[in-house]
């Protein structure tokens, strides 16, 4: 393996996941956040993905690895779509699931998620616009780099195993997430094998980036309201009993 590829390794497992739970200890560690707080961490977030996917993309590129090697393409357009349309509308169901889920429970609106999530989800139009290019710039360049660059290489190292490029790319995705805790941790893992395996499947990243799209959409624009109103709604109950 070339030694920029697996120092790219090492910052994705290493790296990555210490500065994210720094970052969120540092935001669990105010009382609150603020409109800025919140917009310079889209940014500073978009900027952090923009460079490492053009980094990626440089190395990759250097290598002779081109771009449909890494998922940039449609080898089969038919397929994809309907992967695309099915995993998409999976995926939001599901996340529509867990917020009700998750609102309706006393103990779990008080967990590591609903918690983070009321502190960095958009509150006005203005956070919600830069959220829509925050979770762009994301899925774009969080599937360029763990199901394009990620799983292809760990799939080249293991001499052609679709499957260690799966586990290992899901691995490695879910590490980026270890500040969700460890139900977060778990659930990014299953969905990273879903996301993974469909890559390998269609041999697109079509599938994979819309769906990741739309459920950070979704978290971010459908649960700071449901899980205002749901702790309202706690805290009242708590209150008359």
């Amino acid at each position: 393996m070339p030694w920029d590829f697996a120092f790219i390794l090492i910052f994705l497992t290493a790296a990555v996941p210490w500065l994210g739970r720094r970052r969120i200890r540092q935001l669990f560690a105010m009382p609150h956040t603020t409109k800025i707080d919140r917009l310079s961490l889209y940014a500073s977030t978009i900027a952090f993905q923009c460079l490492a996917a053009g980094v990626i993309l440089w190395r990759a590129s250097a290598h002779g690895i081109r771009a449909a090697r890494l998922g940039l393409a449609i080898p089969s357009p038919g397929i994809t779509i309907a992967a695309t349309i099915v995993l998409s509308t999976l995926i939001l169901l599901n996340q529509i699931f867990s917020l009700r889920r998750i609102a309706a429970s006393p103990t779990e609106i008080k967990g590591v998620l609903p918690q983070l999530a009321l502190k960095v989800f958009p509150q006005d139009d203005v956070e919600r616009l830069a959220f829509f290019a925050l979770v762009s710039t994301v899925a774009v360049c969080e599937e360029i780099i763990y199901r394009g660059f990620v799983q292809l290489i760990l799939q080249s190292w293991s001499g052609g195993s679709v499957m260690v490029g799966i586990v290992g790319s899901a691995a490695i995705f879910a590490l980026a997430h270890l500040y969700q805790g460890p139900r977060g941790l778990l659930s990014t893992c299953v969905i990273g094998l879903l996301f993974s395996a469909i890559r390998a499947w269609t041999g697109s990243l079509l599938a994979p980036l819309v769906a990741h799209f739309v459920a950070d959409l979704t978290a971010g624009f459908l649960a700071p309201r449901k899980l205002r109103a749901a702790l309202g709604s706690h805290d009242q109950q708590r209150t008359a009993s």
